[in-house]
This record gives C-alpha cells, structure tokens and sequence, in this order.
C-alpha cells in the first residue's frame, strides 16, 4: 500500500516545480546553510568524501559543486585493453540485455521503445535494432560524473523535452515507458563498432545535466526536440573523446542508458539487474568474430 501510496505521490507532485526550486538551491552560495546541508547529505547517503579532491564540506561553495565533485588522480582506472569496455558511471544496473523487437527492459513486466527513447528517429532506431542496452541508476551517493565507457567521435546530440518522473527502482517497476518519458539528452557517438548511444535520462530535482563539449543542455528546457549535428573524426571542429574521459554530469543523480549496434559487444558475465558498478571496471568486450 506504502509503495502505491509513493507512486500516487509521483503523479501528483509537480515536479518541474520542485526541480527548478531544488536547482535555484544547489546553485545557491548560500554560506552556512550550503555547508549544513552537505554535512547532513554525506552522513544520510554515507558518502566517502576521502575519494574526492576537495574533502571538506566547508570548501564547497554550492551543493553543486559538492555534487559534482571531482575523484582524486588514479581512483578509478580503465583497462589499457583495446577489446574491453568500460563502465561509464559509478552506479548500479537497473536492466541489461537484448534489444528486441524494439524493445528495451524497464523491469519486470515494462518494456519501452528504443525509437522513442532516442527521439523518434526511425533511421537512427535502426542501428540499434537486435543490439544490446544496458540502464545504469546512479543514486544520491555516486559519483555523478558520466565518462565515456570507449573512444568516439561524437555526431548528434539530441535534446528530447518530457516529464520529470524520479528514476529510482520503485519508479522503475510501476511508471510505464519512464525513460521514454522523462527529459534527456541523447549522444550518439561514432566508435571503433559503429554508433554508440549515451542517453543522460533527467529525473525529480535534476536540477541540470551537462556535457564538456556544451556545457548545460537543462534546465534550459525547450519544448519539443532538438538536435545537434557534429563534424564527422578527421573533420575540423570533430569532437574525439578518449575512453575513461569525462563526457558529462548529473546536478543531482539520474540514470544513463547505452545502447551498441546487433553482434558487436558482449556484456561482463558478472553484470545482472542491481549489481554495483564501479567507472571504469569491466562492462563488456567488443566481439572480434
């Protein structure tokens, strides 16, 4: 009953509301009250701030940047390996697997359309029929950088408007068509197996998701779908990111989707739905037959 009683609650609320007043607050240099709800944040989500750069909640001027703060030098590493992919995100593993008929697992018993995640771009949904997708959920605690899991140039980015629906596994199970209908922005890069996918899914007080070579796409919120095209690799103004470099961010924690192209990567044999994932481990292998 409590969880129905949660789920109402999400229908309910007005959350675009509640995210611009959240974000006016995380931007906020609001002085002892900024520090106070940091301290309050660590110790309520357990966060290890001796991982990051600046460890004193003093020295951060805004929630945001206490949220967005940086790992120290050589915390998190990828493999040298050519054939090895890795992890994009400290997070967990909401979903993984097949693409079918479409069709991306939510959980159990939800499914939603690839071609509607990406936009409703037929052509571009096609590169990605009979691959695979992989839904990573990073909660307050993580490290809320997103990093690029292999090298690619990037082509599109794709700014799609919608609700702002929490993202959490409760919200997982029981909103249909959630990441289909919340706010994201979509980067399809062109990589060494063809196109790559890396969705930034918005969510519940989300107050801004950003990428290095854009800075803010929200809340700079538009109403209907936007697009980005980009200079092909070798072209003057290419933008080329490196495996383990940082693409993006979360001004408070969302959810990032991949998607690889039919028979080209297969998934670390140790992921399954709600194990942890650390950036950079092992996320999957590029197929060399």
């Amino acid at each position: 009953m409590l969880d129905k009683i949660k789920i109402a609650f999400q229908y309910c609320l007005p959350k675009r509301l509640v995210t611009e007043l959240m974000g006016k607050f995380a931007s906020a240099k609001a002085g002892g009250m900024t520090t106070a709800f940091i301290r309050w944040f660590i110790k309520q989500y357990r966060i290890d701030m001796s991982e990051a750069v600046i460890e004193e909640p003093t020295q951060f001027e805004t929630f945001n940047d206490f949220f967005t703060r940086e790992l120290k030098p050589g915390l998190r590493t990828f493999s040298d390996d050519a054939q090895e992919i890795g992890h994009p995100a400290d997070a967990r593993v909401s979903q993984l697997g097949a693409i079918e008929q479409g069709q991306l697992i939510q959980a159990k018993g939800h499914s939603y359309s690839a071609l509607t995640l990406l936009g409703g771009d037929y052509r571009l949904a096609d590169t990605f029929a009979d691959g695979q997708f992989a839904t990573l959920y990073l909660s307050p605690s993580d490290y809320h950088r997103v990093h690029m899991p292999m090298a690619g140039t990037l082509r599109q980015m794709i700014y799609v408007p919608g609700d702002l629906f929490s993202v959490n596994p409760l919200t997982a199970e029981n909103v249909p068509d959630l990441f289909a209908r919340n706010e994201r922005v979509v980067c399809i890069f062109d990589t060494a197996i063809g196109p790559m996918a890396q969705v930034l899914v918005g969510a519940t007080i989300v107050g801004s998701i950003e990428t290095v070579w854009a800075g803010t796409i929200t809340p700079q919120r538009r109403p209907t779908i936007h697009k980005w095209d980009y200079p092909a690799a070798g072209e003057e103004g290419a933008i080329t990111l490196e495996k383990g470099q940082e693409m993006g961010r979360f001004k408070l924690g969302s959810t990032v989707i991949n998607l690889f192209p039919k028979d080209t990567i297969s998934f670390d044999e140790s992921l399954a739905p709600g194990i942890k994932t650390s950036l950079g481990t092992p996320y999957a292998r590029i197929q060399t037959n």
